[in-house]
């Protein structure tokens, strides 16, 4: 069963992030599952560190984009919005080209706070930055 309470496509997602950090550094959503988020983000000069390999600020710029669409995904939007309230990130492996792709799951989606795992990996699957976000939800 699909944890949405808002209905969106990935082109809906992706409009809506023009001109943000998110479309900046290349972030594009790929993928909507019943229960997960799937973006992915471009290793380049926009995202890598001066040793040429994935930035973990990027990483965490991944992480937080997509957790936080999908945490905005899951309230009603008339009565509530979410905002970032803490946020780690381990980094595990080190990538120096080609994309890497963020998944949001939820860990818990309560009235007041949610907090998201986001798993960060390379084109093979290989994991490359495991993250926790938790988002408080408000009143408009």
């Amino acid at each position: 069963m699909a944890i949405w309470l808002m209905q969106a496509t990935v082109e809906d997602l992706n409009a809506h992030s023009s001109d943000t950090l998110v479309s900046h550094l290349g972030i594009e959503f790929v993928e909507i599952g019943d229960d997960y988020l799937r973006a992915r983000m471009p290793v380049d000069a926009r995202t890598v560190q001066p040793a040429r390999i994935l930035h973990g600020g990027a990483s965490v710029a991944l992480a937080e984009s997509v957790g936080s669409i999908a945490a905005h995904l899951c309230v009603d939007q008339e009565r509530k919005y979410c905002v970032g309230l803490d946020i780690n990130a381990n980094h595990i492996r080190a990538v120096r080209s080609g994309y890497v792709y963020g998944t949001a799951r939820p860990l818990h989606i309560g009235s007041s706070t949610q907090v998201w795992e986001i798993r960060i990996e390379d084109e093979e699957g290989r994991l490359v930055c495991m993250s926790r976000l938790t988002m408080a939800v408000l009143n408009r």
